[in-house]
């Protein structure tokens, strides 16, 4: 899994050249039409004005639209410096008003009977509520407004921790983003080579885990024993919010590199017994802390059980990315039970010279090494238990230290199996000296495996697990 967005490029620096021109042409000749690309000097007043303007609402409904679309289409003409100062200009002075709260307070201690408390706790209410709530409402009104503001949420995370001010702002936008994206108004479709061409496009483009290289690699990874299923939002119909790549193959794959092999030969779906979950990505970076991957799991499995009856077996093919980093840092540190007698001989004996555990950063840096099947046997051993040590041990808060551990572990499923070399790749051997994991979702377990790591920290493993352990 990943929650990477790759940066705007190609067919998304078309679409927001696409909607600032239609929302340029539904604002009509507004007073923010033409702004620095840095929101400085008399423009920051333009921008300050605009925003009164929108909330007092005069002129109706077709003049609140102008003016709201007025304002988005400046947004979107500004530099990343030029929206950090209108972003601040939301959070710091459309927010709520301290008095107004206090005397909401006043009056709902002083409030006699039920129908006067009501009344009071109605006004508190409404005195909580940040004026910019109703701004960003007139956003979602507009064309394309939901994917504005999911972006817009997306820029706020970026600039956060150089500007806390904003904390408000994305406190008062993920509120609303968590409503609108609830569970239940997204919609699963399966994608197929098929589909429209821009929705393939999107998904070139979104694809972190792993890298989509070409038009024929993407359709092998719609081949007839693959699938691709994503969540959509009625008010983004052309936008993936989250995709899963499954394989359909015989036994529990290990290498990623064999699964995506243009020139291997497809297989007949209806005979496979295991679906490989094997790539999920987050499209979008503006919905970070609104999780619906866990569904889409789960739906994909119900929708794969009804069409492929003979399917057993429900696993990923995973990336552990965070385990070089704690390595280093447990190398760093001086952590004991690195290497073992036994491990030093082998190294030694590969290598011809003595391995202390402060060396082994150093040696598996060289990509080389994965192409020396001594050193590569020598290394299989150690690397393999400190790995089942990371995922199954290692903890943040009483949770898997690792996030995609994290993810498919609260999810439910077990650590089943690490698979060395799982991965050859330069990333895969940066992240994790080439080692993958596959998490197993066995359907009986999935309940009972969630509830005994929220309710303790125990972590599902198998015996393979164990026994490097």
């Amino acid at each position: 899994m990943s929650i990477e967005v790759k940066s705007e490029t190609g067919f998304f620096s078309r679409t927001l050249a696409s909607l600032r021109e239609l929302w340029a042409d539904m604002a009509g000749s507004e007073p923010v039409a033409n702004l620095k690309p840095d929101l400085v000097g008399r423009d920051t007043e333009s921008v300050r004005k605009q925003m009164i303007a929108c909330l007092d609402g005069k002129g109706g409904e077709v003049s609140a639209r102008q003016r709201a679309a007025g304002l988005g289409q400046a947004y979107l003409s500004l530099s990343r410096e030029g929206r950090k100062r209108f972003l601040l200009l939301l959070a710091t002075e459309f927010g709520t008003d301290p008095l107004a709260i206090d005397q909401a307070i006043d009056r709902l201690h002083l409030a006699s009977d039920p129908a006067a408390r009501a009344t009071a706790e109605q006004a508190l209410r409404e005195a909580l509520t940040a004026r910019r709530i109703t701004l960003l409402t007139q956003f979602n009104a507009l064309p394309q407004g939901v994917k504005f503001l999911v972006d817009m949420r997306a820029d706020i995370l970026s600039m956060l921790r150089e500007e806390p001010a904003l904390r408000p702002l994305d406190t008062d936008l993920q509120a609303m983003l968590i409503s609108w994206f609830d569970i239940g108004f997204l919609e699963m479709q399966s994608i197929s080579w098929r589909s429209p061409a821009s929705l393939l496009e999107k998904l070139i483009e979104y694809e972190a885990v792993h890298e989509i290289q070409s038009w024929q690699d993407l359709r092998n990874r719609l081949a007839p024993d693959r699938r691709l299923f994503a969540f959509f939002h009625p008010r983004m119909p052309e936008e993936p919010l989250i995709f899963v790549e499954v394989a359909l193959v015989t036994g529990m794959a290990g290498n990623v590199q064999a699964l995506l092999d243009e020139s291997a030969p497809t297989e007949d779906a209806t005979q496979a017994d295991t679906a490989i979950f094997y790539s999920i990505s987050n499209t979008q970076k503006g919905l970070r802390g609104i999780g619906f991957g866990n569904f889409l799991i789960k739906r994909v499995v119900g929708e794969l059980s009804k069409e492929l009856p003979n399917l057993k077996t429900f696993a990923t093919l995973s990336p552990i990315p965070g385990f070089r980093a704690w390595l280093d840092t447990a190398l760093a540190e001086g952590r004991p039970n690195v290497l073992t007698a036994d491990d030093r001989a082998k190294l030694k004996a590969a290598v011809g010279k003595t391995v202390s555990k402060g060396q082994l950063p150093k040696l598996i840096d060289d990509p080389a090494w994965r192409d020396d099947p001594a050193l590569a046997e020598a290394l299989r051993e150690p690397m393999m238990r400190l790995c089942a040590r990371y995922l199954a041990k290692e903890r943040k808060r009483k949770m898997p230290l690792d996030p995609v551990a994290r993810f498919h572990l609260t999810n439910g499923a077990q650590i089943e199996r690490i698979n060395w070399l799982g991965d050859r790749s330069d990333k895969g051997l940066t992240q994790s000296a080439g080692m993958m994991v596959n998490y197993l979702y066995r359907l009986s377990d999935i309940e009972r495996n969630h509830e005994k790591l929220a309710s303790d920290g125990t972590v599902a493993f198998s015996s393979q697990i164990k026994a490097l352990l």
